[in-house]
């Protein structure tokens, strides 16, 4: 299909579709990981870590899906991937059965490998989209398709916890995970009708080729993962502590919980809704008119956040971090789809998503380590720096130009 012919619609349902179902199936049960793990015995410090254990899953499983996407393709992996998701949800669920008392395998434990399996799925899911629609939307399109992908997650992400919370009115704590296990195997199913990529997606390596390792291609794109990897690394860092801040800075002005999700609610409602507007401008204007603002406006809100002092104000700034992040939108996504060779691009995808587990996972740690060592508000002034660190390595590093493919 030509860029003259293409029109992001007719990716429609068979390729959104998956993306929107996997995501619900992960926002239904991200509310009651920490209550499943309590109520298996751990204490509230074991619980809360818990739920880590999916940032971990993912984190250790990106290179792996790289190896794995590349083999079986993106339609193949994206199939396997739900159907282990529903699996890890399935183990979860019943772990007070399954457990091994005899081989000293508690029901936490069961639980943990079920909640780790859900992280591994992730890891792959996302790659193989990703890689899909790298391959399958023509380059002026790619930035739309991109943060249309990354709208349709956070709408799912957004849907999944009303979802279980109505079936948890019937089946208790258990529904999070049916509904979890539901959605999955349903992502499953309609990424059976993905359709296959024309020739087969990337071109096939000739007889005398090198087929691209995860090591060649590191070496072989060390600059690119070296400059704009470490604005990835950031501005993950940046939004996964975006979503601790909010709640954090609420309960240090003395909000009741009702007003402190309604706040995080409205900045969430901001989000979701200038995804598009945010790809459009990315594929007219370049990666840069995005990329930076998104990274600046971010930094602000999280630098006048400690200066808030009533409910109004702290939703203002609220809605403005989630203005930044909004606009943001698939940046990452379309970064690594501009800069990954045709030859080993789920390779150098695995290792780009590796850096934004990276950034996942550290971010937080930053945060809480800073807040430890002197308080909350310098350990969000610190967050900020770093998202001003990312704008100007944005700002230098990505080309001014469109690339090719």
């Amino acid at each position: 299909m030509t860029s003259g012919e293409f029109k992001l619609r007719d990716l429609g349902f068979s390729v959104y579709g998956p993306s929107l179902l996997y995501s619900v199936g992960t926002g239904a049960i991200l509310p009651v990981i920490a209550l499943s793990a309590r109520g298996l015995g751990a204490t509230v410090a074991t619980a809360t870590l818990a739920i880590t254990l999916i940032g971990i899953g993912s984190l250790l499983t990106n290179v792996p899906a790289s190896v794995l996407t590349a083999r079986f393709g993106e339609r193949a992996a994206m199939i396997g991937a739900a159907a282990w998701a529903t699996c890890g949800m399935g183990l979860a669920l019943a772990a007070p059965v399954l457990a091994l008392p005899a081989l000293a395998v508690p029901p936490l434990g069961v639980f943990a490998a079920g909640i780790l399996m859900i992280g591994m799925a992730g890891a792959v899911f996302n790659l193989a989209r990703q890689s899909y629609l790298a391959e399958a939307v023509p380059v002026r399109f790619r930035a739309r398709a991109m943060s249309t992908l990354g709208g349709v997650s956070r709408i799912g992400t957004f849907i999944g916890p009303f979802v279980s919370a109505a079936a948890m009115v019937w089946l208790g704590l258990p529904g999070a995970y049916w509904t979890g296990m539901a959605a999955m195997a349903a992502a499953a199913v309609v990424s059976l009708r993905i359709p296959d990529l024309a020739g087969g997606g990337r071109p096939a390596a000739g007889n005398g080729a090198v087929r691209p390792t995860i090591r060649s291609i590191a070496v072989s794109r060390a600059r690119i993962l070296a400059t704009l990897g470490l604005g990835v690394l950031l501005i993950s860092a940046v939004r996964a502590t975006r979503q601790a801040v909010i709640p954090l800075w609420s309960e240090q002005l003395g909000l009741d919980a009702p007003t402190a999700s309604v706040i995080y609610g409205l900045s969430g409602a901001v989000d979701m809704l200038v995804f598009y507007p945010a790809g459009k401008l990315m594929d007219r204007k370049g990666r840069v008119a995005v990329a930076v603002p998104a990274m600046v406006v971010m930094g602000a809100a999280l630098a006048l956040l400690p200066l808030t002092a009533q409910a109004w104000t702290l939703l203002a700034v609220a809605m403005l971090l989630g203005f930044g992040n909004g606009i943001g939108s698939g940046i990452v996504m379309t970064l690594g789809a501009d800069f990954s060779p045709r030859q080993g691009r789920p390779q150098f995808l695995g290792l780009w998503r590796l850096l934004s587990d990276a950034g996942v996972m550290g971010g937080p740690v930053v945060l809480a380590a800073m807040t430890g060592a002197v308080s909350l508000a310098s350990g969000i002034w610190t967050v900020a720096a770093l998202s001003f660190a990312g704008a100007a390595i944005f700002g230098y590093f990505i080309p001014r130009t469109p690339r090719s493919g």
